[in-house]
Parts: structure tokens; C-alpha cells; sequence
């Protein structure tokens, strides 16, 4: 009998069988990012060149699309790629293709939200998903809360170190402990709603 190693699973967890794919995932983004020319791309890596923050990625921009045309879904949406995005459009300038990369981008970090996916323990999403919940709600949002609810989700050890500095800032003005939001709430829900129906 064959042993299974480590570096196998690890190659396993880049393949997929056919029905493991969404088919639909191209079309979903696609619409969502003016991309209808995902499909055109020629995979030159002018984005991946480009892009200032490739490196820290766990995935190149380049190979993004190819994963989105394949339809590698739950592997996209769980990258950290998406999130580091500096949304600097170099990548959308010098495509040759003039695929707008950096539209997409955008269109999976929506897509990760309504999806509940992101990268275990990593802050970037959660802190969209927390601002955007509190602007929702409250029309505006509280760093201090944001910060604690960020903090306590991802590592709390953060609150330790960073606490001289939140005093500081409290001291200062530049922190607040109470919310203070909007006077017309009911009115901001009304928009968002009509939002979100004018888009689904």
C-alpha cells in the first residue's frame, strides 16, 4: 500500500475534478466587475509584474483570474490576495488586454463578504465586514469599537500592545467610546435596502 506523504496532500489540495469547479463563478464576477473580458486574458503576468504588493500574496493577481476563469471558487475567496489588494489600478493600466483587474478585485471581496469566506485570523476582511455592519447600523462608525471587535476576533494580544497608544489617543480626542450616529437612520436603511434589491 502506497503512503499518502505530506508534500502529496499538499498537491492535492490544488487539484480539483471538474465537479468540484463552479462553472458559474466566471459569469457571477464578470457581471459584477464589467469583466467581460476575463476571458481574453492571455495570462502575460503584466499584472503580477506590476502589482507593488504581489509578493506578500498567496496568490499573483495573474493567477487569480486563471483560478476565477477555472472555477476555483472556494480557493479565491479564501486567499489573502484579495484583501491585500492596494487598489493603486497599476495592474488595470498596463493590462493589454484592458481587463479591469482591479474591478475585479473589488467584485470578489463583495463576494467573500456575502459568502462568509476569508483567511483564518486574518484582520482585513474581518474589519471590512465589522466597518461596513457599523455604518449600516449607526451610519457612521466607532475606531474604538471596530478596533476591540477586530482585536478580540483575530488576536488579542494586539490589544495589549497597541493599549498605551489607544489611551494616548483617547486623551486626545481621536478616540471615542460611545457611538455616535446619524440622526436619520431609518432613512439610511430605506437607501440601503432599495441598494440592495436594485443589485440582486
Amino acid at each position: 500500500m502506497t503512503k499518502i506523504t505530506a508534500s502529496d496532500k499538499k498537491v492535492r489540495r490544488y487539484i480539483k475534478y471538474e465537479s468540484e469547479l463552479d462553472q458559474t463563478f466566471i459569469d457571477k464576477i464578470g457581471d459584477a466587475a464589467y469583466g467581460e473580458q476575463l476571458l481574453s486574458c492571455i495570462q502575460c503576468g503584466t499584472c503580477s509584474a506590476t502589482c507593488p504588493i504581489s509578493h506578500y500574496m498567496d496568490y499573483t493577481p495573474r493567477r487569480i483570474i486563471a483560478m476565477v476563469r477555472a472555477g476555483f471558487k472556494e480557493e479565491v475567496l479564501n486567499s489573502n490576495t484579495i484583501w491585500l489588494c492596494a487598489s493603486c489600478y497599476g495592474c488595470t493600466v498596463d493590462c493589454p488586454r484592458e481587463i479591469k483587474i482591479t474591478d475585479v478585485m473589488y467584485a470578489l471581496k463583495r463576494e467573500a463578504i456575502l459568502e462568509g469566506s476569508n483567511p483564518r485570523g486574518f484582520p482585513i476582511p474581518i474589519l471590512a465586514n465589522k466597518f461596513f455592519r457599523q455604518v449600516r447600523r449607526h451610519g457612521r462608525q466607532n475606531e474604538t469599537r471596530l478596533l476591540l471587535t477586530v482585536y478580540l476576533l483575530t488576536n488579542p494580544l494586539n490589544l495589549l500592545k497597541n493599549a498605551r497608544m489607544a489611551m494616548r489617543l483617547y486623551f486626545k480626542g481621536r478616540l471615542s467610546l460611545f457611538e455616535n450616529g446619524i440622526k436619520q437612520k431609518k432613512s439610511l436603511r430605506k437607501l440601503l435596502k432599495t441598494l440592495d434589491r436594485n443589485q440582486n
